[in-house]
Parts: C-alpha cells; structure tokens; sequence
C-alpha cells in the first residue's frame, strides 16, 4: 500500500515547496521547502515543521521566535508538486522581519517599495 507521502511529486533534492496561509484573513504569510520527515512531523505534531535549505536541517516555524504555526489543514494541488498548508499564527507575525507576513515588498514604478511595518524588532524577537 502507497504511503500519502509517495503522492507528492518531491523535486530532485527530495523537497516541495509549501505556501503557508492563514486560516483566518486567507492572507498568504510564507512560502517554504518540506521534505518526508518535515511534513511527517508537522501532521503528526500539528505544528509547521520545514526544511532549512540553507542550514539543511529541519526547524519547527516559531522555535526561536515563540511565532509557532498551527496547522488546520494541508492540501495538495492539482499537480501533486505544491503543498498548501493553512494555519492559525501564533504572535501575529510569520516573517523573521519582524512582520505579519513574508510578502512586503511591492513593485512599484520599476522598485521594490516595503509596504508593511514591522511590528516588533527582530533583535527583540530572536535574543
């Protein structure tokens, strides 16, 4: 019998690409990379667990930050390569920037333009 996980069309570094929107406003809040053991632990934890890229190491979203992500529901699109995940976001902020959400930035006139506050000062978030 297939494994739900063997669904997934997971890229050639065994990831996929997850958006993470919350259940809420329905505003998208981040996007991040999952492999096998992160989404298998973010279903059976109920908290969004991802894979670090850069540091190449899982990491549970609000581990150093208090910020934590509960998850209501995990969809996979039409594709079977894009995971959609909704939560309820714990702190009212999702970006390591100190804001509400990871999209901030809007092109305008041929620039970026940062469009949302920061809420709290990440050196006051990640001590």
């Amino acid at each position: 019998m297939a494994s739900w996980l063997d669904k997934i069309k997971w890229n050639n570094e065994g990831l996929v690409p997850v958006i993470v929107q919350e259940l809420d406003t329905g505003q998208v809040l981040m996007h991040a990379w999952m492999n096998r053991e992160s989404l298998q632990q973010t279903r059976n934890s109920g908290k969004a667990v991802f894979w670090s890229r850069s540091r190449q190491s899982l990491w549970t979203k609000g581990e150093s930050s208090g910020h934590f992500q509960l998850v209501e529901s995990i969809k996979l699109d039409c594709d079977f390569d894009t995971l959609l995940i909704t939560v309820k976001q714990e702190g009212g902020m999702a970006c390591h920037t100190g804001r509400h959400h990871c999209f901030f930035m809007t092109l305008s006139d041929d620039e970026w333009q940062t469009t949302e506050p920061v809420l709290k000062d990440p050196h006051d978030i990640y001590k």
